[in-house]
């Protein structure tokens, strides 16, 4: 007698998300499908919103220990975006918008400029500044006249002498256009035989760009052509928040030519955001706005329905957040992403999984449960291009990372995030830490983006559009983990191990 056994492993998402727990990225594991392409096959293009296309799904956080120029202008140039933060002057944010996108390479330095008649007091303070510059009105849109080079002011008798006695003069082959990729600023330093050249863009002097900074970012992996606006720039997002005054800050961004703006929000199902979703759809029809942060469906469909472009989903799983713990509201991730983005599919909003990652299995999940991208923050501070200095503790180079919701950060503004610019007692939802060394982002995006890939590959999803359909079909399975088995799936048994990962 032949006995036929029904093959049913696991369980489809819509009856394990339905059972009224609420999982995280750990708590939940996918069961392997049919192979039948290379990992490289895999294309990893999405949305960050209904209008901006990226070629890899990343997205770094609006955080002022991880996002400003320097990160967004990595991140274009990565084929993702970053979202610079607002806990700074409107003016300030707009300026570092524009800085991302008026350049081709994803270096960026803090170029000095001074008057002839000034003289030098700390600006070779900074290591990486290969000279001052000197313009008329010692500003970047005044005209170039000259530089000084650290090593010409070292030699000095005088250091109180005036820039204009012994700077050297600016000629024509110093400035290269804004425009120029790595690869032409290469050939250009093997043919002049500089150590820097300046990127100009109008007679404006953007940034200085060094032989020593090319050279370190062509050991990274080779980058693409990035992401790119109608404007032949790099597209790079800003965040705003709901009060009046943000309207303001709105339109510097817009003037700065800003791809999208995030509300941001931990809890963005309110008046106050939708009344400006409705505002910056009247006012800038074109322009991008991305709601959040929202964790349940009802909260998605508010802000849809009030004309979002987007939705950052997350409340509570950072690493830095104590939201949950301090309000005792939000959600576990996994059930998060899979709960707004099995709503947002119906109106085609492409859904941000925010927080709670941190490595490329976390980022594999949030995109299968059907996210369109990952916000990083902690995963992404403590990088090369993430704000802020390195310092060493207990023989560990670190950078300072902290929660938007931290104390430290509300007193620079941050707290109209959490509702609470207008309380004369403000409550913490979030801490001050630090985090190691990761090096660059450079090399260590693309080198996560391989892993998800061969992620993507095991599950038999070939994008991120074919992952989404074969959940919602159920043909993609899962299992909650037991502590036992989330054990098991890292590493255990050994007495010690050498962690590399690139």
């Amino acid at each position: 007698m032949t006995v036929t056994v029904e093959l049913d492993d696991g369980y489809a998402a819509e009856k394990l998300f339905n059972q009224g727990f609420s999982y995280t990225y750990d708590d939940v594991i996918f069961l392997p499908h049919y192979i039948d392409f290379p990992a490289d096959a895999v294309s990893l293009s999405t949305y960050l919103s209904r209008n901006v296309p990226l070629s890899i799904p990343c997205v770094s956080s609006p955080m002022d220990t991880v996002t400003e120029s320097y990160m967004a202008a990595a991140m274009a140039a990565l084929g993702g975006i970053g979202i610079i933060h607002s806990n700074m002057p409107p003016s300030h944010q707009a300026d570092m918008v524009r800085s991302a996108k008026s350049r081709r390479v994803p270096i960026l330095s803090n170029p000095a400029f001074k008057s002839p008649d000034s003289r030098i007091l700390d600006q070779f303070d900074d290591d990486s500044l290969p000279c001052v510059l000197v313009t008329e009105s010692g500003t970047a849109k005044s005209k170039l006249l000259g530089y000084v080079l650290k090593s010409d002011w070292m030699s000095l008798s005088d250091k109180d002498a005036k820039l204009v006695d012994y700077m050297r003069t600016a000629d024509s082959k110093i400035c290269v256009p804004w425009s120029y990729d790595l690869a032409q600023i290469d050939a250009y330093f093997r043919k002049e035989e500089r150590d820097f050249v300046l990127l100009e863009e109008g007679g404006e002097v953007l940034d200085v760009i060094t032989r020593q900074e090319v050279e370190r970012v062509k050991g990274y992996p080779k980058l693409g052509k990035g992401t790119v606006g109608s404007d032949g720039k790099w597209m790079v997002g800003a965040a705003i928040g709901t009060r009046e005054s943000d309207k303001e800050r709105l339109e510097h961004l817009v003037k700065a030519g800003v791809n999208a703006v995030v509300l941001d929000s931990s809890q963005g199902n309110s008046i106050y955001q939708i009344e400006m979703i409705n505002y910056i759809k009247r006012k800038y029809p074109e322009l991008d706005v991305i709601g959040g942060n929202v964790v349940t469906m009802n909260q998605a469909q508010n802000l849809i329905k009030a004309g979002a472009d987007g939705l950052r989903v997350g409340m509570g799983s950072g690493s830095i957040c104590t939201t949950q713990e301090v309000c005792a509201v939000g959600r576990g991730q996994a059930t998060a992403v899979y709960k707004v983005s099995s709503i947002a599919a119906q109106s085609d909003v492409p859904v941000i999984a925010d927080g709670g990652i941190s490595n490329s299995g976390h980022i594999v999940k949030a995109l299968t449960l059907g996210a369109s991208t990952v916000m990083m923050g902690g995963f992404l501070a403590g990088s090369t291009e993430a704000p802020g200095t390195y310092e060493y503790k207990d023989g560990y180079r670190i950078k300072k990372y902290r929660g938007m919701g931290s104390l430290e950060a509300m007193t620079k503004g941050s707290d109209q995030r959490y509702l609470g610019d207008t309380a004369k007692l403000k409550i913490a939802q979030g801490v001050v830490g630090a985090v190691a060394d990761k090096g660059s982002v450079l090399r260590l995006l693309p080198y996560t983006m391989q892993a998800v890939k061969q992620g993507f590959q095991d599950l038999g999803a070939s994008s991120l559009q074919s992952a989404h359909d074969l959940l919602r079909s159920k043909t993609l399975r899962l299992e909650v983990r037991t502590g036992a088995a989330q054990v098991e799936g890292g590493v255990h048994g050994l007495f010690s191990y050498e962690k590399k990962a690139f």
